[in-house]
């Protein structure tokens, strides 16, 4: 989102877009105007979405142009912040067409509230109604985890989707080191401990922002923290989460208690990952039957062998019959990039653009999103022409 910010504050300006930028989609401030009589005469070129009015200080003969300023951009959200009691400006500021009134020093979540309700209104939003995927491991090793985490990525950066990734792990979870070098500031744990004020804001505040559209939510640091979530709170953290986000993506694990039975119950498709292996089919089976035992129909399971090679004595057809489930998707054996990816913690999209796993990432994309034959070719065109030239 656009927006003109007009104030004499320096500093405020820099607070402000400093919030603008950890947003989902981000605020970017166009250019800063110190005061309404300066904006309304020079108007910009391009005109923006928001504008923010620091009224702080603004004489009534100022107060006056707001009017003129609605005018001007017809289009635009007006927000105004206010320092103390300004009723006369307040007055002439809802006659101007202003309903976002927040008080000076900025509370950062009534802005990012705000911020919330300006967007749906400016329609750079909608109320998302998000489809929750959830990766799990058949067996330890299978790398659901690398999977996870790297199809979110590329569900933001090729399908410019919004994605949120939520690590599940009761133990030690790890899944924002296989993209991101920045320290968690909250975790699954710290959300449920406050999970009243649970909102859209509140959500985007406790992510490790990995692009602009793609954020994790970090498992909790310590495992003893993890008997204060119940399953209710999931249930809360994902009907949210659904507003907000065009994929959830849960990275289980392989633990299989109250928290993730919750979170595999709201799930729109189960992604089991195994490889093409005797100790994995066995396991595979057995988390399957679990499944079916709760009552899970068959089309929300959706097999992934990872690491798969072809001509093994094993084949897909194997698995398939002693699973009783289809495998929808083989990500190929390409250590070597899938190492160097988790080691630097880099996406492997970013490391390793040609490589056959960034391909059936890709591809992966495209079976998911459900994007025609012709559209999925600009995906593929973005990610590989750019390291092809």
């Amino acid at each position: 989102m656009k927006a003109l910010m007009i104030s004499r504050d320096a500093s405020l300006h820099e607070e402000i877009a400093a919030q603008g930028a950890a947003r989902m989609p981000v605020l970017r401030l166009l250019e800063r105007r110190s005061g309404l009589r300066d904006a309304v005469e020079r108007m910009l070129p391009e005109a923006p979405e928001l504008v923010i009015v620091d009224a702080s200080g603004l004489d009534a003969e100022e107060a006056d142009l707001l009017e003129r300023l609605a005018r001007q951009y017809p289009l635009a959200v007006l927000m105004l912040l206010t320092r103390g009691q300004q009723q006369d400006v307040l007055i002439r500021a809802m006659r101007a067409g202003m309903r976002e009134v927040l008080q000076l020093p900025l509370v950062h979540k009534a802005f990012h509230e705000a911020m919330d309700r300006v967007d749906i209104q400016a329609g750079v939003t909608q109320m998302r109604d998000g489809k929750v995927l959830a990766f799990i491991s058949c067996k330890g090793g299978s790398g659901a985890t690398f999977l996870s985490t790297n199809f979110s990525y590329a569900l933001a950066s090729l399908a410019g989707c919004k994605v949120l990734l939520i690590d599940l792990h009761g133990q030690f979870g790890d899944a924002t080191l296989y993209v991101s070098d920045q320290k968690p500031a909250m975790t699954l744990s710290d959300i449920c401990a406050q999970i009243a004020r649970m909102d859209g804001a509140f959500l985007a505040s406790c992510l490790v922002h990995v692009t602009p559209n793609f954020g994790v939510l970090a498992a909790a640091d310590d495992p003893a923290h993890k008997v204060d979530m119940q399953p209710e709170h999931m249930d809360r953290i994902l009907a949210v989460a659904r507003q907000h986000y065009d994929y959830i993506v849960l990275d289980v694990g392989r633990q299989i208690d109250a928290l993730s039975l919750r979170a595999l119950d709201n799930a729109d498709a189960i992604y089991p990952v195994l490889q093409l292996a005797l100790p994995d089919i066995r396991d595979g089976r057995r988390l399957l039957d679990i499944f079916r035992s709760l009552g899970y129909p068959g089309e929300r399971l959706r097999l992934i062998v990872n690491r798969y090679e072809k001509g093994g004595r094993l084949r897909l057809a194997d698995l398939e019959q002693a699973l009783g489930a289809e495998v929808v998707h083989t990500v190929p054996n390409d250590y070597i990039a899938a190492t160097d990816s988790v080691n630097q913690g880099i996406p492997l999209l970013q490391l390793s653009r040609t490589s056959a796993v960034a391909r059936s990432l890709a591809e992966l994309v495209e079976l998911v999103t459900a994007r025609r034959v012709t559209e999925s070719r600009g995906l593929f065109d973005r990610l590989f022409s750019r390291s092809e030239a």
